[in-house]
């Protein structure tokens, strides 16, 4: 039979898409994680993964197994956490997507610790698959996520919805114009967000008005992303929500995708401890943060 570590190696490469960051998240070398891997594979008599020379992918096994994996784990985790409610404080295991604005973080977090002081919050920071993974395997007791579509209704709470816009430092020849058209920027230069989640939409939006502009940076860190415009290096398009000294927001005519933020409970746990949960950390919908961001 296998083990826990197996559960946890596998979905790491599930969550990194390579052994090399999986084994790096799983705090092990890369020999240790495929060694693990690969027992586990024979004993469950299949192949969970197929390997190419860049990227790993989940066989029809595999993404079969992802969901028993994910259920076990969170059935794991749930049963420590009973065993060692003591007279510890109260902890409370956040999973944030990243590409919420960490201002919106960290007033959020402060409207919750001004309510209960004596709570320890634990925060983990993902994209949107590793946040909805770590909720799936009970590893965090709530998330602030994208809402989509096959949510739970019952395990979903709301918190505000908003569009995207181009984000161009403020001293750029557009930044006063009430609106732009991606022609307009046709020799502009681009700073990529890479971990955005509308990021092929905006290249397509792009390549549809035959504009190709120049990339001249590349980061997974939003606020990374936001200086660089501010001092000129290029534009990008982001969450309305973010707002940096410096940066101007101005709509992009013609793009108008949009998003909800919700705090999600998790899929796996009883219907009346979503409810409880809610209910206790319900401090998330009247935040102020959400207010500024609305």
């Amino acid at each position: 039979m296998f083990e826990l570590y197996q559960l946890r190696y596998f979905i790491a490469i599930v969550e990194t898409g390579n052994f090399t960051k999986a084994a790096e998240r799983a705090c092990v070398t890369q020999p240790t994680l495929s060694a693990g891997i690969k027992k586990l594979e024979e004993q469950i008599g299949t192949r969970l993964f197929h390997r190419t020379s860049r990227r790993v992918f989940l066989s029809k096994a595999g993404t079969a197994f992802l969901e028993r994996a994910k259920a076990i784990l969170y059935e794991c985790n749930l049963a420590v956490r009973e065993l060692s409610h003591t007279e510890a404080p109260k902890v409370l295991r956040l999973a944030i997507v990243r590409t919420i604005p960490i201002v919106l973080v960290s007033k959020l977090l402060e409207d919750f610790k001004a309510q209960d002081a004596g709570a320890v919050i634990e925060l983990f920071e993902g994209s949107e698959q590793e946040v909805a993974n770590r909720l799936a395997n009970g590893g965090s007791d709530l998330a602030i996520t994208i809402l989509r579509d096959d949510m739970e209704p019952a395990n979903v709470l709301p918190l505000f919805e908003e569009g995207y816009a181009l984000a161009l430092s403020d001293r750029h020849p557009l930044a006063r114009r009430k609106s732009i058209t991606g022609a307009e920027l046709a020799n502009d230069n681009m700073v990529v967000r890479t971990r955005c989640e509308v990021l092929s939409e905006t290249s397509r939006y792009f390549t549809d008005r035959n504009v190709r502009p120049r990339l001249v940076y590349r980061t997974n860190n939003d606020e990374r992303a936001l200086e660089m415009i501010r001092v000129g290096l290029g534009v990008t398009v982001m969450p309305e929500s973010y707002r940096w000294e410096g940066v101007a927001r101005v709509p992009l005519e013609g793009f108008g995708l949009r998003r909800s933020i919700a705090l999600v409970a998790p899929p796996h746990a009883p219907a009346e401890e979503n409810r409880s949960l809610v209910e206790t950390f319900s401090v998330f919908t009247s935040s102020q943060a959400w207010e500024s961001a609305a």
